[in-house]
């Protein structure tokens, strides 16, 4: 099971450009991926740097490590705008990119286009999405772009949503891999092994073997050997990534301080 960071660029130490020397940092520590949130202005104030500029900072300043955005609210962007960017990312990685989706919670995109839509319109907006990016990538039934992306057949699509609701596991199965929650902030749950195992076997049944299951997205516990027991059952049961978040409100010594010292390994 490989560890990604999941440390994005927002708050008082956010700039692209200290995300980026925070990557370095991660990669010759042995973490495996880094995955940003993706947020245009947050509803608490707090700063917010382009996520695509901050991502291709990052895949200059590493050569080996993952990464993308954990998630894209795609339900809110415009579906060419995002596959040109993913593309561009991945060409610029060398074929590292991962690009994470979600519908996400709208609420500063609904005032700023003053458009409102329930769960299941934006879960009917984020297919169709999804499947323009696609067909961008493949020029099946329409233009292609090109350049296209390094990885074949594609950039790969993990889904986040809730893994208990039937609408995100099911959409997450249809494309590449997840990186589903259980309940989101502030009524966090972890993801349990059992969750993990049930989800492989779906996976399995329809074919995919190559499914990637991603789980995490919490701080590190103060608990070590609790936290060790719960990622050694996760890898049991399936998982392919475990990621720990970084939060902002942390210091930046803390945030460095943490980083280097590695990820957990069960």
């Amino acid at each position: 099971m490989r560890s990604g960071l999941a440390i994005s660029p927002i708050g008082p130490w956010g700039e692209p450009q200290r995300i980026a020397e925070l990557a370095a940092l991660a990669e010759d520590s042995g973490w495996d991926g880094i995955f940003c949130e993706e947020y245009l202005i947050r509803s608490d104030g707090m700063e917010a740097h382009d996520v695509w500029l901050t991502l291709a900072l990052v895949a200059q300043a590493t050569s080996r490590v993952t990464l993308g955005t954990m998630v894209t609210p795609l339900a809110w962007r415009q579906p060419w705008t995002v596959a040109a960017q993913a593309v561009t990312l991945d060409r610029i990685s060398g074929g590292r990119c991962v690009l994470g989706v979600g519908s996400g919670d709208g609420d500063v995109e609904s005032r700023l286009s003053e458009i409102n839509r329930t769960p299941g319109q934006l879960a009917e907006t984020l297919d169709r999405r999804l499947a323009v990016i696609d067909r961008l990538w493949s020029g099946r039934n329409g233009p292609i772009l090109n350049p296209g992306p390094v990885q074949r057949p594609r950039i790969p699509v993990w889904v986040g949503g809730a893994i208990t609701r039937p609408g995100p596991r099911s959409r997450a199965l249809r494309w590449d891999g997840s990186c589903l929650y259980r309940l989101p902030p502030p009524d966090w749950q972890d993801v349990t092994a059992e969750d993990v195992a049930s989800l492989r076997s779906d996976a399995d049944a329809a074919g995919k073997p190559d499914f990637t299951i991603c789980v995490g997205g919490r701080q590190r516990a103060d608990d070590r050997a609790a936290d060790l027991r719960y990622l050694a059952g996760l890898e049991a049961a399936g998982a392919d990534w475990w990621t720990e978040y970084v939060p902002p409100t942390l210091s930046y010594s803390e945030a460095r301080a943490l980083i280097k010292g590695g990820p957990l390994r069960p």
